[in-house]
C-alpha cells in the first residue's frame, strides 16, 4: 500500500507539474492510444502497480486540462491545492455521510461550511444546505422542497400521495433558462416544458415588467449569472412581487452565485438573497475537485420533508442528519473539500480568486475587440461571447483553435448568433495564460 500510494503521488505530482506545458485537448495519437484499454476483463488479479501504470500511461495524455489556465469550456472551475490535498487525504478516509453516527469528522465540517457559506453568501441564518453533485441536482432539491410548500398549503403532501390528482403548480422560468433547470423540473414531475417562459432583455435577464400573475402556487425560478453572459435576473424586483403574492423563488445560480462572495461585483446579485431556495456549483468558482454543488433552502422544514427517508433502523435523533437535505442517502463527503477550500482561501481570498477571474475575462473581451472581433455580451462577470463573423467561419476558427491545443472554449448560439463562448473560472489562469490565447486566436483569423 505504502509503494503504491508513493507511486500515485509521483504520477500525480508530475501530471500536475506539467500542465502549464501539456496541450489543453489531447491530440489524435493520444485518443487513438485508449484502444489499449479495449481488453477482455482479466481471468486473474493484476498487480496494483502495473493496474496504475497503465492508467497513468494512457490516461494521462488523453485528459482534457481543465485543471490548468487554458481551459475554458462549459465553465468548469479547477481545484485548489488544498481541496486537491483534501480530496485525496477524505479518498483514504472513505467516509459515507448519510448519518452523524457514521462520520463524526464528515457531519461536523459540513455543519461547519454551511455556517461559513451562509453568512459567506448574506443568507438567512435559518439557511440550511444539502451537499450534492452538482447545479442540477442543487436544483432538483430546492425545487423539491418548493414542490412540497406550495402543494403543503393546498392540504396536499405529495411526498406520500405523489402528483396524480394533486393541485397544479404554475412553474415561471426566463426565456434563457439553463437546462439543468429544465432536467431538474422533469425530474420532479413538474415537466420541461410546461413552464410559462417570460421574455428577456438583450443580455439574457428576465423582464420583471413582463410577469404574469402570480399566486401561491406559483414557483418563480431565476438565474444568478447567464450561461452564455453572465448577466443577472432583476431578483429584487422578481422576489418582491412574488413573496407579495406567496410565491416560492429559486434561483439557479451554477456559478454566479458566487458573485455574493465578492465586493466588486455583488451589486449583479443585488436581491438574491431575499428568494427561498438556491442552487450552486462548487466545483465550478470555488475551485474544489469534482463532483460537489449545494442546495440552499432557508425553510428547512420544506426541504427536510422532501428529502428524509424514513426506516425502522433510522432512529431519530436530536439533530438533523446530513441525508435530510439530500437526494442520496450514502455519498462521498463533500464537506472536506468545501471546508477546505474556505479555510485556505478565508473571504478576502475567495473574493480575490472571482475578482480576478471577472479582469481576466475583459482581459480577454479588450484583447479580442483590438483584433476587431465582436464581442456580443456586456462582460460583466466571467463570461465572454466573441464572434468571429458568419457562423461557418466561427466555426471554423473554434475548431482550429480548439484542434491547435494552445486553448479550450466551446461554441454557442445565444440571440441569433453563433459564438465562441470563454469562461474564465480557473485559480491558476494567469494574464499571461489570456495573453498566450489571445496570440493563438490572432494567429488563426488574421
Amino acid at each position: 500500500m505504502n509503494n503504491l500510494l508513493h507511486s500515485a503521488l509521483t504520477r500525480a505530482l508530475h501530471y500536475r507539474t506539467t500542465l502549464p506545458t501539456r496541450r489543453v485537448y489531447p491530440d489524435a495519437d493520444a485518443i487513438h492510444a485508449l484502444t489499449g484499454l479495449d481488453e477482455p476483463l482479466p481471468n486473474h488479479p493484476t498487480d496494483p502497480e502495473t493496474v496504475l501504470a497503465q492508467l497513468d500511461d494512457l490516461g494521462s495524455p488523453a485528459t482534457v486540462a481543465m485543471a490548468g489556465g487554458r481551459y475554458f469550456g462549459f465553465v468548469n472551475g479547477s481545484s485548489l491545492p488544498a481541496t486537491l490535498a483534501a480530496n485525496w487525504l477524505a479518498a483514504a478516509w472513505d467516509q459515507n455521510v448519510a448519518l452523524r453516527v457514521m462520520s463524526p469528522i464528515a457531519a461536523k465540517l459540513e455543519e461547519v461550511s454551511t455556517r461559513w457559506l451562509v453568512d459567506l453568501l448574506r443568507f438567512p441564518p435559518e439557511t440550511v444546505v444539502g451537499f450534492v453533485t452538482g447545479a442540477t441536482m442543487a436544483n432538483f432539491t430546492g425545487l423539491a422542497a418548493a414542490r412540497h410548500a406550495l402543494l403543503a398549503k393546498q392540504g396536499w403532501n405529495v411526498e406520500t400521495d405523489g402528483l396524480f390528482g394533486a393541485p397544479a403548480i404554475k412553474v415561471i422560468v426566463g426565456d434563457e433558462v439553463h437546462a439543468s433547470l429544465l432536467k431538474a423540473l422533469g425530474l420532479l414531475g413538474l415537466g420541461r416544458e410546461r413552464v410559462i417562459r417570460v421574455p428577456v432583455d438583450d443580455q439574457g435577464r428576465m423582464r420583471a415588467d413582463s410577469l404574469p400573475p402570480l399566486d401561491d402556487r406559483t414557483l418563480v425560478c431565476i438565474q444568478a449569472g447567464n450561461v452564455n453572459t453572465g448577466a443577472f435576473d432583476p431578483a429584487q424586483e422578481i422576489c418582491e412581487q412574488a413573496h407579495q403574492a406567496g410565491a416560492w423563488v429559486h434561483v439557479d445560480g451554477a456559478f454566479g452565485l458566487w458573485a455574493l462572495a465578492c465586493p466588486p461585483r455583488a451589486h449583479l446579485a443585488r436581491g438574491i438573497p431575499d428568494a427561498d431556495s438556491w442552487a450552486v456549483d462548487a466545483h465550478k468558482w470555488l475551485n474544489v475537485p469534482y463532483d460537489c454543488g449545494l442546495a440552499f433552502c432557508r425553510h428547512p422544514d420544506a426541504i427536510r420533508a422532501a428529502m428524509t427517508v424514513l426506516a425502522p433502523y433510522l432512529l431519530p435523533t436530536a439533530h438533523p442528519e446530513p441525508s435530510h437535505f439530500t437526494p442520496e442517502m450514502s455519498r462521498r463527503a463533500r464537506g472536506i473539500e468545501i471546508w477546505a477550500a474556505l479555510k485556505s482561501l478565508g473571504r478576502t481570498g475567495l473574493a480575490d480568486l472571482i475578482e480576478r477571474n471577472c479582469q481576466l475575462a475583459a482581459r480577454f473581451a479588450n484583447g479580442l475587440r483590438a483584433m476587431g472581433h465582436t464581442v456580443l455580451n456586456e462582460v460583466v462577470l466571467n463570461q465572454v461571447l466573441v464572434t468571429f463573423g458568419d457562423a461557418d467561419t466561427t466555426h471554423r476558427i473554434i475548431a482550429h483553435l480548439q484542434a491547435e491545443g494552445t486553448l479550450w472554449a466551446g461554441g454557442t448560439v445565444w440571440q441569433g448568433h453563433t459564438a465562441m463562448r470563454i469562461s474564465v473560472s480557473s485559480w491558476a489562469t494567469t494574464e499571461e495564460d489570456v495573453d498566450r490565447c489571445l496570440e493563438a486566436v490572432h494567429r488563426y483569423t488574421k
